[in-house]
């Protein structure tokens, strides 16, 4: 069944790194490279204590939730190679097992793992799945080195491949192939450690042990530049977590970070131990996101019991980006915090998404996981026009709801819950706490959010209010008309923004003005079919 014009492109997942050839081995005995992975642990309450929570596998969920097929036989690859074009159903899952040629299990010589090879076999997968699929795009969701895989083919492998002659690279020829990309805990910008003071980073660039120096800047300006040679160094001010202004579009990819390293237990501990508190275990929050890329933070570990490929958190980002058709943008407006404050204090905000029906956050920053939102203070010249952004999410008209009595709930609901902090620092580094206030917030507050999506063409509808101001359970608030947001910008299509004020009462510390801007915008499937 050839693709039906319905979002559900074909989908390929690339696994992460696996090392020597042990684990290499062990990587290859499982089918589906890790993605049939599920889990029944979850830390859903504030005390991180484990509860019972059973995730079926992210592999599973999108066969039951989405109609996706995962067609075997034996050998997906060669089933794939032996159909006929336009054949195979598109809503379909391949698994790229760019490690099976590596393997001593299959091979007395296996090859040696390149990751310039291993993305140069994901595009000849690439334009396999689109001729047999007749689909125009795939879909490609990867974990960990898997992302920087994907990167590589993004943007260097494609752009090289499909240039004519001497031409120059065009920088966002993958686009045409690829719809959208999905990183869990991916290193955007490599691996460091907290401890060493660089060495270890040296010696891992220098020895190429196990194939590691991919992480580090040299290796990835290599396979991230089209036409450097292997071997050519990282000029001064390289940033591999930038993506070029005129490449593969970072509108179209979304990052999702772990910030949960106590429970990667790799090594031991070992591992999260070297790379520090602000990590996932094994990749630091700073470094696993693209600059300007949709982004997400949940508690989650590297892999593990508590990974984050194998969670709930993970999932509903995933099946919401790649399947979601809004796009909703939450940022702070009017926010004046601390104008009058001494100059060694530090606001944070912790910000956190719950939506409807879910037992998870979908995205929390927290200053207990040591990734708050950092506040910027104002001085007294300075005006209060930028805004502080808080987060991105995406949410799909076609996701089930609640029922209320016989009558399906018209709203997509979700809370975005607010958390201010103060701390005062001293010189030399370190905090003061003779007037610190532990575990108390300077204010705290969660925004209800309602949004109604528009039928037919028509611009949705939303309702807000704070908790503060509700006298009944939130799950029994029901929007007034009061409560219903304007539009903000009412005569330009596909854009709906509006705006809700803080509490009166939490005006004086946030600002005279400060207030929460929603906007919401198609997320549509763009591109252009490639060879058309």
């Amino acid at each position: 069944m050839a693709y039906q014009g319905d979002g559900r492109l074909p989908i390929i997942y690339v696994r992460g790194f696996a090392g020597g050839t042990g684990q290499i081995n062990s990587a290859v005995d499982d089918p589906f490279y890790g993605f049939s992975q599920g889990s029944v642990h979850v830390r859903a309450d504030g005390t991180g204590t484990p509860q019972f929570h059973q995730f079926e596998s992210p592999l599973l969920r999108l066969i039951t939730d989405h109609d996706y097929q995962v067609p075997v036989y034996g050998d997906q690859r060669l089933f794939l190679e032996q159909a006929e074009p336009g054949s195979v159903n598109a809503a379909t899952v391949w698994i790229h097992r760019f490690y099976d040629v590596s393997a001593s299990t299959f091979a007395d010589r296996p090859t040696e793992f390149s990751l310039e090879n291993a993305a140069a076999d994901l595009f000849a997968l690439v334009q396999t799945v689109r001729e047999k699929t007749g689909a125009p795009q795939v879909m490609l969701v990867a974990h960990s080195m898997g992302g920087l895989v994907c990167r590589c083919l993004l943007q260097r492998i494609i752009p090289e491949a499909v240039r004519n002659g001497d031409e120059p690279v065009d920088p966002a020829a993958a686009a045409e192939y690829v719809a959208r990309v999905f990183t869990y805990a991916t290193p955007h910008g490599g691996i460091a450690f907290a401890v060493g003071f660089g060495l270890l980073e040296r010696i891992r660039d220098a020895t190429g042990f196990q194939g590691s120096d991919i992480f580090g800047p040299d290796r990835m300006y290599q396979y991230l530049t089209p036409g450097v040679d292997r071997g050519t160094p990282a000029p001064d001010g390289f940033d591999s977590t930038v993506m070029p202004d005129d490449g593969f579009p970072v509108d179209r990819l979304f990052c999702l970070v772990g910030s949960n390293p106590e429970d990667y237990d790799v090594a031991l501990g070992l591992s999260s131990k070297a790379v520090g508190a602000r990590s996932d275990g094994l990749v630091q929050i700073d470094r696993a996101a693209v600059q300007k890329a949709n982004r997400a933070v949940v508690h989650r570990s590297h892999s593990g019991r508590y990974g984050i490929v194998n969670s709930e958190e993970g999932y509903q980002n995933l099946q919401r980006f790649l399947f979601g058709d809004l796009k909703v943008q939450i940022e702070f407006w009017g926010l004046d915090v601390g104008r009058d404050a001494a100059p060694e204090v530090e606001f944070q905000m912790d910000a956190a998404v719950a939506i409807r029906g879910l037992p998870v956050l979908v995205h929390e920053q927290s200053a207990s996981h040591l990734c708050p939102v950092l506040v910027e203070r104002h001085s007294t010249e300075d005006t209060v026009d930028t805004p502080q952004p808080l987060l991105t999410t995406f949410l799909s008209t076609r996701t089930p709801r609640p029922m209320s009595g016989r009558r399906l709930v018209p709203t997509l609901r979700h809370a975005l819950k607010l958390r201010l902090l103060s701390i005062r620092e001293v010189p030399g580094g370190g905090f003061a706490f003779f007037d610190h206030m532990e575990q108390t917030e300077d204010w705290q507050d969660a925004l209800l959010v309602d949004i109604e999506p528009g039928a037919d063409g028509t611009p949705p509808q939303a309702w807000a209010t704070w908790t503060s101001t509700v006298d009944v359970p939130v799950r029994d608030w029901r929007p007034t008309d009061d409560e219903k947001l304007t539009d903000l910008f009412p005569d330009v299509p596909l854009l709906w923004a509006g705006e809700k004020p803080v509490p009166e009462i939490a005006r004086r510390l946030l600002g005279a003005n400060a207030r929460i801007r929603i906007t919401v915008t198609p997320h549509t499937l763009a591109g252009t079919p490639a060879g058309s």
